[in-house]
């Protein structure tokens, strides 16, 4: 955002970066990697043909109808939303360097503690591997949290993730749906020590 509130306009062809579709109290924030330039130009969340998302999320339960990419704000309705760890725009999430996931660390950790979803969902492994400094992440559940957020890793959408087929993905995105209508329950974990990087310290 510029300092004047307007948002600001991205170094890639002077397209306008994706806006935050969140509100607080979210059942689930679901977190991409970065947001794509196809999409960006769109203006719309996913617009891409190729990305199963909006159909993974409706076959899954979390909408009662399939959303299209330019009706994307009606995910909020749904006690959904969207974010991302890095902004920058690219055309493959492959483009990021290591060190940006690094440096979107904390500002990520504000959204979430302010935001206070009951899951952030990230969409893919990388992207959760690299900011908590795991080799090797498991799917599902995580036994970290942010704030009073629980974390939860799921497989990318992306039409160029051949390794789940559409309803392996609506059904690893179903069990998340599940857990997030089961009552809460008080985080026991922080996200990561602040000796290791930082981010996810304890809340007061």
């Amino acid at each position: 955002m510029t300092n004047n509130g307007e948002p600001q306009l991205c170094k890639h062809e002077n397209i306008r970066p994706l806006q935050d579709l969140i509100a607080k109290r979210l059942d689930v924030l679901f977190c991409g990697i970065n947001p794509a330039l196809s999409a960006a130009k769109a203006g719309h969340h996913f617009s891409n043909r190729s990305n199963r998302f909006w159909k993974v999320l409706h076959m899954s339960g979390f909408t009662p109808h399939l959303i299209l990419p330019e009706d994307d704000a009606s995910i909020l309705k749904y006690g959904c939303g969207l974010t991302a760890v890095v902004e920058r725009l690219t055309v493959r999430a492959s483009d990021l360097a290591s060190h940006e996931f690094q440096a979107a660390a904390e500002e990520l950790e504000r959204k979430v503690r302010l935001y206070r979803p009951k899951f952030l969902a990230f969409l893919g492994k990388p992207a959760f591997a690299a900011l908590s400094h795991q080799r090797s992440v498991n799917w599902g559940r995580q036994t970290v949290t942010i704030g009073d957020s629980q974390v939860w890793v799921l497989p990318n959408p992306s039409g160029l993730n051949r390794a789940f087929s559409l309803q392996q993905l609506a059904d690893a995105y179903k069990e998340l749906r599940v857990a997030s209508e089961e009552p809460e329950t008080s985080p026991s974990s922080a996200f990561a020590p602040a000796e290791q990087n930082g981010w996810g310290n304890p809340s007061a």
